[in-house]
């Protein structure tokens, strides 16, 4: 099933010109797609990415290019280090998690270890990562953009990003719900916004299965997670 999200124009902001009317696959709102078959996506030329498959939808390339050159000329350099993950990817991460916790603790109860592990990871068709909106740059290690080099860019990435189309979901406010903050982790709200809210109108905790402690999502009410995230910048009329 597709449903037709119409996305809005007349808004200041330069990017959005390129933004145009696009079809929402359900599917891919699960991450049950192939992206290197998916019409709406691209792979991330090499000098973009630490990866050499990498993938993200075509407007959000786009507006990435034009960001990281910014960024270029002030002696910033952003490398995407994970981009669009398919529902088998995010399953791999979280069993391997999964795992690693019974092993370490063989004694401990699936609901623990599935919040545990929630704290910086997805339930497989849950994640954001699953939609090519969102993608990770530079470090997964939070200590890393407190000082130096790593500050300097998160610094500036707080200061432009937004004029790019981007922003941090995961943000340090402490009433937000769901997970940890995230200061790797940027997407591209013209679009992303749009795939939230059809996430939410369209997904229950039952719908999510097919991997090790999935029984937990409906206790855990796991869309609560998809929804914990900062709200998206406002545009200009």
């Amino acid at each position: 099933m597709r449903l037709l999200i119409l996305l809005i124009f007349g808004i200041s902001l330069p990017f959005m010109r390129s933004v145009t009317a696009q079809e929402i696959d359900t599917a891919l709102l699960m991450g049950k797609v192939n992206y290197s078959k998916h019409d709406s996506f691209a792979r991330l030329p090499q000098y973009m990415t630490t990866k050499e498959d990498a993938y993200l939808q075509n407007q959000v390339i786009d507006s990435l290019k034009k960001m990281f050159a910014a960024a270029q000329k002030e002696g910033i350099v952003f490398k995407v280090i994970s981009a669009s993950r398919n529902f088998e990817a995010q399953k791999n991460i979280w069993e391997r998690k999964w795992n690693n916790e019974h092993q370490k603790n063989p004694q401990i109860e699936d609901l623990e270890c599935a919040k545990k592990i929630l704290r910086y990871s997805s339930m497989p068709g849950t994640s954001r990562h699953h939609w090519g909106t969102d993608f990770d740059l530079n470090s997964l290690e939070p200590a890393y953009f407190n000082t130096g080099k790593g500050k300097k860019e998160y610094d500036w990435l707080r200061e432009h990003a937004a004029s790019y189309g981007f922003y941090q979901p995961y943000d340090g406010n402490p009433n937000r719900s769901g997970y940890q903050e995230e200061k790797w982790h940027w997407s591209f709200f013209p679009l992303s916004s749009y795939y939230l809210s059809t996430y939410i109108a369209l997904t229950k905790p039952s719908d999510i299965h097919g991997f090790k402690g999935a029984q937990t999502a409906e206790k855990i009410n796991i869309i609560q997670y998809v929804e914990g995230v900062a709200p998206a910048p406002q545009s200009e009329n």
